[in-house]
């Protein structure tokens, strides 16, 4: 966690600073309320600020509410200082810290500020018995693999899982590994020594080594190449790694939580995943449903959105009308959770009324959100009456050029963005690219990043 400490860090107050810095926390000293908020709008998020009660807590804390800054204060003053503590809690200030500080309120402060944001909103049966499997095992140290659709949550589940651990004041890390060149992700994980490549001006930490002491996240683990797979299981297996260039194995003490949204069983049949390490990781396996799965959980979810957005954008708290809950329940939810947050966030900026209603219910480029509901019956006849024109049109064709055309279809429609094409293929961003190579060198246009495909003439 990041820790924004404002005020005089001499004495009991460095203590504090001190005794966080050793349970995890990043922190952050500003001499003056104006250093403390250039450092709150800054681009990585503070989870915490504590502040000397000689300070001006009050001025803090209403310019951090003008600006939507979102950060829980925490007050710190001598012990015999009891007017000072009562002042701090009127003005805003969410706890008081007696100093000279106890090493296990400084613990406890830092773990409920970690959790406090992380709860897992579940009522539906089919989710519910999840969470509770992951607070069953999240005291221990067992590897853990979460899977689940795209959208259904598995690195809040990751986070919860860490805050509900014996770790959970020390660092969570995460790493999506489907994101990062295949060339650069050895060097992120392991870290490098000065000189190990052209450009390792110096030495650097990878992810591993930030995270001992606490949880790695390694996030669609399915893309990881095959090599680097065995270099990543004899870290699992001997608690130790390699830097790049290095010439002595750095131990490590973590816990490790890998996610995918691909059936891992296949992607060992394929030769693509090694066994051995899908056994390693997966200890204990945490299967995220899809929200259609998992419907007592849309109107939960739904009030819980808009109570978040509402916060972080200072508006007022807007109930969601009948006729809009309704709509909600009626839809598909191909995107999972994530489709609903951005639904709900949408709504809330929306909203006129007292209440959020249907009409603030919008896909995000404004079309009528009612065209994402769940099709009729009619509509179900109709798509397979379609379907089977297009199949008839398959025949004569070779497997090679409908896939062919498949691919290039399906990324065209994602404008190029190969992740996005992939999850909807449900192949792995390796495999995609290799065929868009393939095709390349056959002289086919293949759309780029943020462009359409140029259709070439007959």
């Amino acid at each position: 966690m990041r820790l924004l400490i404002f005020g005089n860090l001499g004495g009991q107050m460095a203590s504090a600073t001190r005794m966080a810095m050793e349970r995890g926390a990043k922190v952050i000293h500003a001499d003056d309320q104006a250093t403390a908020l250039d450092a709150l709008r800054g681009g990585q998020a503070i989870d915490l600020v504590m502040v000397d009660v000689a300070e001006n807590i009050k001025t803090l804390i209403q310019a951090m509410e003008r600006e939507h800054i979102s950060a829980p204060v925490i007050a710190c003053g001598v012990k015999n200082d009891a007017d000072a503590a009562v002042k701090a809690i009127k003005d805003g200030a969410r706890e008081y810290i007696p100093l000279p500080p106890d090493p296990a309120l400084i613990a406890a402060v830092l773990a409920a500020v970690t959790t406090e944001e992380l709860d897992m909103v579940s009522t539906d049966p089919a989710m519910v018995k999840v969470v509770r499997l992951a607070e069953q095992i999240a005291p221990s140290d067992a590897s853990i693999m979460i899977t689940g659709e795209s959208g259904t949550g598995k690195e809040v589940m990751a986070r919860y899982v860490h805050t509900k651990s014996n770790r959970a004041i020390m660092p969570f890390v995460s790493v999506n590994c489907a994101a990062i060149p295949e060339n650069l992700l050895e060097s992120e994980l392991f870290g490098h020594e000065k000189g190990a490549f052209t450009g390792a001006l110096a030495r650097r930490i990878g992810k591993f080594e930030e995270a001992s002491g606490g949880t790695l996240l390694l996030d669609e683990i399915s893309e990881m190449d095959v090599r680097l797979q065995a270099k990543l299981l004899r870290a699992l297996q001997e608690r130790v790694i390699d830097r790049v260039g290095g010439s002595k194995p750095v131990p490590v003490d973590l816990r490790i939580i890998a996610t995918s949204n691909r059936n891992l069983a296949d992607a060992v049949k394929e030769g693509t995943f090694r066994e051995d390490l899908l056994f390693r990781l997966n200890v204990v396996n945490l299967a995220l449903p899809a929200l259609r799965d998992r419907p007592a959980d849309i109107l939960a979810l739904s009030d819980h959105f808009a109570k978040k957005y509402a916060k972080a954008n200072g508006f007022p708290l807007r109930p969601i009308s009948e006729p809009a809950r309704t709509r909600l329940m009626s839809a598909h939810w191909q995107g999972n959770v994530r489709e609903l947050e951005n639904t709900i966030h949408r709504a809330v900026l929306l909203a006129s009324g007292p209440e959020i209603g249907p009409e603030a219910l919008i896909t995000p480029d404004g079309a009528d959100f009612a065209a994402q509901a769940a099709p009729s019956s009619s509509a179900v006849q109709k798509a397979a009456m379609t379907a089977e024109a297009v199949t008839r049109a398959l025949v004569g064709r070779t497997v090679a050029e409908v896939e062919q055309e498949l691919i290039l279809d399906t990324l065209d429609h994602c404008l190029g963005n190969r992740t996005h094409a992939a999850n909807i293929l449900g192949i792995s961003i390796r495999t995609l690219r290799n065929k868009l190579n393939d095709y390349a060198s056959q002289g086919v246009s293949v759309p780029q990043p943020g462009q359409a495909r140029v259709m070439q003439a007959g």
